[in-house]
């Protein structure tokens, strides 16, 4: 349902950028870089949400639902903070990024925690 809801604000950033700015017609290029980088951010952020929502079942481990939790919980904050980066970062001096900085690395660490969850996990068999 997060990833949903990431989705939509991807949209809505596109609009605000259409209405809002001309869609970025005149624009300088390292303000309209910024826009449009952290709105793709937005939109990987609620692909991933809603990619691993159409397979998730929590691990039967206890280890492996914690790495699962976890994980869920970072790209949870990766997806504010894109959002909020999106809105910050282009009025920021010297292409400063200091939201997506660690929104890009906060995605990745919960991703890898996903698949860390499932490494060596036997799958189980499913009756036809």
């Amino acid at each position: 349902m997060f990833g949903f809801f990431v989705v939509i604000a991807f949209l809505l950033t596109g609009q605000y950028m259409d209405r809002y700015h001309n869609h970025m017609i005149g624009v300088p290029d390292g303000t309209r870089m910024l826009y449009r980088t952290r709105h793709i951010f937005i939109l990987l952020a609620g692909l991933l949400n809603l990619g691993m929502a159409a397979y998730f079942s929590y691990r039967l481990q206890h280890w492996r639902r914690l790495l699962q939790v976890f994980g869920s919980g970072l790209i949870f904050i990766a997806s504010l903070l894109f959002i909020m980066a999106f809105f910050y970062e282009p009025r920021l001096k010297d292409l400063h990024t200091p939201l997506s900085h660690w929104g890009t690395y906060i995605i990745v660490a919960g991703t890898v925690l996903h698949l860390l969850s499932g490494v060596g996990q036997k799958k189980e068999a499913t009756v036809s």
